[in-house]
């Protein structure tokens, strides 16, 4: 089994884009949830480098074992969030990487990173399909909105959350 010891974060490069955009698509498909208005189908998705290295306030981390990349996820300035809003962004782990604790710990840097970074909230667009995921948030102190903020065109997301971050 794998064990978190064995993974470490980084911040993403050029070379990790193809399999990046292979393990989000492979985990919406496999919660059913690879539909119009997600990542899914967000060009985006296939230049996730490219993005972040263009977007100031932005950060993207990679979990990686052995060369073996196994997910990540990053914050985002998204179009028409509060200027002191980011966004938690296309958080996704293989199979295998799940329930050992790494997506707390790409969580956590994602939170140091908009602290640093001076954000006050960040925001979350998800789907009931990725219940685990919403646990997970929900500890992490997110609570769920009525509607959702910002223009980030991922109407297939049907769910929103905010976390206001203490200094």
């Amino acid at each position: 089994m794998l064990q978190l010891e064995e993974t470490i974060l980084r911040t993403i490069r050029k070379d990790d884009n193809a399999a990046l955009a292979a393990i989000i698509r492979k985990t919406l498909e496999e919660f059913g949830a690879n539909r119009p208005g997600t990542v899914y189908y967000d060009p985006t998705t296939d230049a996730l480098f490219e993005l972040f290295q263009s977007t100031p306030g932005s950060v993207y981390y990679v979990a990686e074992r052995n060369g073996e990349l196994l997910g990540g996820g990053g914050i985002f300035p998204s179009p028409g969030l509060p200027a002191d809003t980011c966004e938690l962004v296309k958080m996704y782990l293989l199979p295998q990487a799940r329930g050992i604790g790494l997506g707390k710990k790409i969580i956590h840097a994602c939170i140091d990173f908009a602290k640093d970074s001076g954000y006050k909230n960040i925001y979350i667009e998800s789907m009931p399909e990725l219940k685990q995921a919403l646990k997970t948030y929900e500890k992490f102190g997110f609570h769920y909105l009525d509607k959702p903020l910002g223009e980030t065109g991922h109407f297939g997301c049907d769910l929103w959350m905010l976390k206001p971050l203490s200094p």
